[in-house]
């Protein structure tokens, strides 16, 4: 039979014969070996389908394994959505830079165009040691007889490193890098917003506007205290996270580091000993205290080791002429008859003395005496200017209002005593201050005063921000925190003064402001002052962490390390 008609051909199916010789594919071979193994075991077609299941037992092994991969993938990713990790976070690190943040910070013409972004900085030195990049900057001064003065300049711009700060403490909520913004920052349930940063920008660049060329501030009568004007800028600078290799004000930090490390000096004090201090000092040499505590930091930011020299120096005196009481007195004298009033302990004062080793300590700047030092103050703070009534007194001999209450409190909190009897009735004290710039506007009694609201409001929001940000802080801490945090937001941004303009980092004008209290002129160093003052107020959410202590700096020489709070649980009454 022929193969178009089914034919059999000498005894062969032709049809049949070519069937076998068809290409067949994955699938068809698949299920004729599936029919085939349910046939009896003796028949052809049982014994040719376990022939076909062992050639595609590798091809079915490899479908079997991609489709078991992939449904442990889609149950695995199922999973891993599900579950939310926790990542503790020491520091935010927020690279936003000048310019970005004042096209979201402040109140620009409407039909000016914003300003473009500069380049990025990609920096990230780690320094291990006290010496800067540059050689000759690690050199350090030469001696110079005890009678002449001495000068000592700063390493050089370029040696001045950005790096992880010691003066920043554990879990801090900002950035000290150049640009740190306190809108990205937390304040309890109100923070640091766009209002806030704009208002600290004025200040920043009236400051920058306002410099002398030698790189100081001076205050209104001349050069009295160009020292402590300095330092306080410098402080403000550094708070914001300014360095000598920031864009902006770059030049500007770095002149002012500059003039307070070259006009210190040695000259003989009050009782006729040999000691360091600083030109334009100011009455009772406040402004010595102010540029020592922006040296101590400047270090800590920086780690030029001629601005460490010229820390350690200022802050060993510093030390080693505390009144044997624990306190200080006027013109660092141990014994305070021989100050211009004669009178011991003075608060105000010391305030600046335990700030100025808060910093050093933090920056790693050891020196003799100083875990001594930091338990007599505080037994000071604690037996000989604590007051029911104030808070904590001006001096211990004069119990009229002084406003100084936020001093005492705040020392006590950055020396690691924050939850001591005596912050919690300090903060009590406090409980109803409110922000303001006029003389004599809070209640106070009539021996008292209350001339320099911006000095006591500097002390003030960092005690209240301390108690209520702390971790596990009490209810009626935190909404102490929460009220001054909003009066001050509300109130200081419309309080500031036109101060001109500036050219920008790209060259377009800014706008600067400064701030100035309402009342009698009786610090020599304003606006400058004031400026500062506020200005730190409304960095407060990035500067320190709450409940700062000293350990985070434990100086590794000496194994000392001080006490540290357990928690700050302070219970304030509050009315809101």
């Amino acid at each position: 039979m022929s193969e178009e008609t089914g034919e059999v051909v000498e005894g062969i199916d032709l049809e049949a014969l070519g069937k076998q010789y068809e290409e067949r594919g994955f699938f068809k071979r698949f299920i004729d070996m599936c029919k085939g193994l349910g046939k009896p075991h003796n028949t052809r077609e049982y014994k040719l389908a376990r022939i076909e299941m062992q050639r595609l037992m590798a091809p079915i092994l490899a479908i079997l394994f991609v489709g078991v991969m992939l449904a442990v993938i889609i149950v695995m990713t199922a999973v891993a959505g599900n579950t939310k990790s926790k990542i503790e976070v020491t520091v935010a690190q927020i690279e936003n830079t000048e310019t970005e943040i004042e096209e979201s910070a402040e109140e620009e013409p409407p039909d000016e165009p914003p300003p473009e972004p500069p380049p990025m900085e990609d920096v990230d030195v780690q320094v291990t040691n006290d010496l800067a990049p540059n050689p000759m900057a690690s050199l350090a001064p030469a001696p110079t007889p005890a009678n002449q003065p001495v000068s000592v300049k700063p390493a050089t711009q370029e040696s001045v490193a950005i790096i992880n700060s010691p003066v920043k403490m554990k879990s801090m909520v900002g950035s000290r890098t150049p640009g740190s913004i306190g809108a990205a920052t937390r304040g309890g349930a109100n923070y640091g917003d766009a209002q806030t940063e704009a208002a600290v920008y004025k200040a920043l660049r009236w400051l920058k506007k306002n410099q002398d060329p030698s790189g100081c501030w001076r205050g209104k009568t001349g050069n009295q205290s160009a020292a402590g004007a300095t330092g306080l800028a410098v402080l403000t600078y550094l708070a914001h996270g300014e360095t000598p290799k920031s864009k902006e004000f770059g030049p500007t930090i770095q002149k002012a580091i500059e003039w307070l490390v070259s006009n210190q000096k040695q000259e003989k004090d009050k009782t006729g000993e040999l000691v360091w201090t600083i030109n334009d000092a100011g009455a009772a040499e406040y402004g010595f205290l102010i540029a020592t505590y922006a040296l101590c930091e400047a270090y800590g930011m920086t780690k030029n080791p001629n601005v460490k020299e010229a820390a350690r120096r200022a802050l060993e005196r510093i030390v080693s002429h505390q009144s044997p009481t624990g306190g200080w007195n006027y013109f660092l004298c141990r014994d305070a008859a021989k100050t211009a009033n004669g009178k011991p302990d003075d608060l105000s004062y010391g305030g600046w003395c335990i700030q100025a080793i808060k910093a050093g300590k933090l920056a790693g700047i050891h020196v003799d005496g100083m875990e001594e030092c930091i338990k007599k103050a505080i037994n000071c703070l604690k037996t000989r200017n604590f007051s029911k009534e104030q808070g904590f007194s001006y001096r211990p001999d004069e119990r009229h209002w002084s406003g100084l209450a936020g001093v005492g409190c705040l020392a006590m909190q950055l020396l690691g005593y924050g939850t001591d009897p005596a912050v919690k009735n300090a903060l009590n004290v406090m409980r109803d201050w409110v922000p303001t710039f006029e003389q004599n506007a809070h209640p106070h009694p009539p021996n008292g005063t209350w001339n320099s609201p911006q000095y006591y409001y500097y002390y003030a929001a960092q005690c209240k921000f301390q108690a209520g940000m702390a971790k596990n802080a009490a209810q009626g801490d935190v909404a102490l925190w929460q009220k001054w945090n909003a009066a001050m937001k509300a109130y200081y941004p419309g309080q500031i003064k036109d101060g001109g303009e500036i050219p920008g980092p790209d060259g377009k004008p800014r706008k600067c402001g400064y701030w100035e209290n309402k009342d009698t002129p009786s610090h020599s160093i304003r606006p400058v002052m004031d400026t500062c003052l506020v200005a730190l107020q409304l960095m407060v959410y990035y500067r320190y962490l709450p409940q700062a202590t000293l350990k985070a700096a434990e100086d590794k020489s000496s194994g000392a390390s001080a006490a540290t709070d357990k928690s700050n649980d302070v219970d304030v009454m509050v009315d809101i």
